[in-house]
């Protein structure tokens, strides 16, 4: 038998076989940016379901202040840390059709008496200026609060209404708005361009 004996090490073949420094630096990169897309996308689910959410406007039911494929930030917190005002327009599940989403003005909030006689909105017998309405406008009643007759709005409730009161489907027709339905205020439009920024809350008066 041949006598063995300790095989060459070919210190070119060692150097081949170790890691190359780039190697681990473009591995820790790799690593670092995942963890990176991870905190980012934590970060945005918290604020898409708990905080903001875009919405896009369909429909006339708001025109002349909101057009269909108006896209509009949600604030979702609005609701929680400060009360809902009259003339803030917030987004809404519709209460027949919890599935679909709306976009209406509170009007009337919770506790108050609410009219419509001849085309005017009365709220605890005062009549209410708005603003956000084009002049002259006249405002008709609807299968849940007929013209003339006078309701009260229960507790944690709002009567919402669209601004184009011709051509809008709300409270006036299926009745008023329980607080949990509400899915927040919209806070500011992005698109279209030109309209870019926070929107307004035109408070009525009376």
């Amino acid at each position: 038998m041949d006598p063995q004996y300790p095989k060459e090490v070919n210190p070119d073949l060692a150097k081949a076989t170790e890691e190359h420094p780039s190697s681990s630096k473009f591995r820790d990169s790799l690593v670092e940016l995942i963890e990176f897309v991870a905190i980012v996308a934590a970060v945005l689910i918290v604020l898409r379901f708990f905080i903001a959410e875009p919405h896009r406007v369909s429909g006339s039911s708001m025109v002349p202040n909101f057009h269909d494929g108006d896209y509009i930030i949600t604030n979702k917190l609005a609701k929680s840390i400060a009360h809902l005002e009259r003339g803030e327009v917030i987004i809404l599940h519709n209460p027949r059709n919890t599935d679909q989403v709306f976009i209406k003005r509170i009007v009337g909030l919770p506790g108050e008496k609410i009219q419509i006689l001849d085309g005017q909105v009365y709220i605890n017998g005062k009549q209410i200026q708005e603003p956000y309405l084009p002049q002259g406008l006249k405002t008709s009643g609807g299968a849940f609060l007929p013209e003339g007759e006078e309701i009260t709005i229960p507790d944690n409730q709002y009567f919402v209404m669209g601004d184009n009161r011709n051509g809008s489907s709300d409270s006036r027709e299926w009745g008023t708005v329980e607080y949990n339905l509400v899915i927040g205020q919209a806070w500011a439009r992005y698109w279209p361009a030109q309209k870019f920024g926070i929107i307004p809350v035109d408070k009525p008066s009376n």
